[in-house]
């Protein structure tokens, strides 16, 4: 049972229906694991043809016509390169983001007290989504590293085959900075950018409609309801996330190129220049990111409900 309003002591981990307790927590890296895992891993198709359109826009001028040069090139299996590095790296990415994501907002919440956590909630949100990036982007980094080698490499350079895939890059770390050669970027994009924004913008549409559109109390709308408010906010979130992250995105995707190899992340921006890096890729990056995140989301909120633990966000 939650802690009646009338305690002495505000404790953030009893706000919500049920107490944010270590079986909570426990549950909400579950969660975050089987949201960014599933999502990222059905997207791989997109993914794939996103990182080509940046590292070789000549070639990939398009979302379509990328899917048919692949196809045409390397068959149906050059659409899914990477599926396995993707599936586990964003499993446990996701387990982080989200999961520490709760952890750490109730515990910002309760150092700064009831009242100014009301006040600037946006900066809670922000400071918790940024600290919990930064443990799950260190679980990450290693499997990008190798899914964008694998993406971005020519048919027959690179194995394609996960294990193999992992050995060689073991193999040429001298030569790719495996396994965290590309943490700096990837906290570049992650940290400041996507995952704040995917959080704050996440949280404040979800209180805009609690507020603005459906005014009743969030706990008398229907499961159906409320998951459709967590898919549409996530969905907005994404757009916002895609466009902010894209450089980065861009840039970590050209450290992947083997004529890029060994060259700093500032003569590779001074080369390639910063309005194509933010620019390459962007509109399947927003389809593919809106999409993703309004069904990262719902997938996480629809295990929440399925354990009884409510929806996120909302007053």
């Amino acid at each position: 049972m939650s802690t009646p309003t009338s305690s002495r002591i505000w404790d953030a981990r009893f706000r919500g229906p049920v107490p944010h307790d270590l079986n909570y927590y426990s549950k909400s890296l579950l969660g975050g694991a089987l949201a960014c895992g599933l999502t990222h891993a059905a997207m791989t198709p997109m993914d794939v043809v996103k990182c080509n359109m940046q590292v070789n826009p000549v070639k990939y001028r398009g979302t379509i016509s990328g899917i048919q040069t692949l196809i045409k090139e390397e068959g149906t299996r050059g659409v899914f390169k990477g599926f396995g590095p993707t599936l586990i790296g964003y499993s446990l990415q996701g387990m982080f983001k989200y999961g520490l994501y709760e952890v750490f907002k109730d515990g910002y919440m309760n150092v700064a007290g009831e009242e100014v956590s009301n006040r600037y909630q946006p900066l809670i949100w922000a400071a918790a989504s940024a600290s919990a990036e930064i443990f799950a982007d260190i679980a990450l980094c290693p499997l990008e590293m190798t899914k964008v080698k694998i993406q971005t490499s020519p048919s027959g350079t690179f194995p394609v085959a996960f294990l193999p895939a992992l050995r060689q890059m073991s193999a040429l770390r001298a030569e790719t900075r495996y396994p965290f050669g590309s943490l700096v970027p990837l906290w570049s994009r992650q940290v400041r950018l996507y995952t704040v924004a995917k959080f704050c913008i996440f949280e404040q549409t979800v209180e805009l409609f609690y507020t603005h559109l459906l005014t009743e109390p969030k706990e008398s709308y229907s499961t159906a309801t409320q998951l459709g408010v967590t898919f549409g906010s996530g969905y907005i979130a994404g757009i916002v996330s895609a466009i902010v992250s894209n450089p980065a995105d861009s840039l970590i995707s050209q450290l992947g190129k083997a004529e890029n190899r060994g060259q700093s992340v500032g003569s590779i921006i001074s080369k390639v220049g910063f309005t194509t890096l933010a620019t390459k890729g962007l509109g399947t990056r927003i389809f593919m990111l809106g999409t993703l995140t309004g069904f990262q989301w719902w997938i996480y909120d629809a295990f929440k409900t399925s354990m009884g633990m409510g929806t996120t966000g909302g007053k």
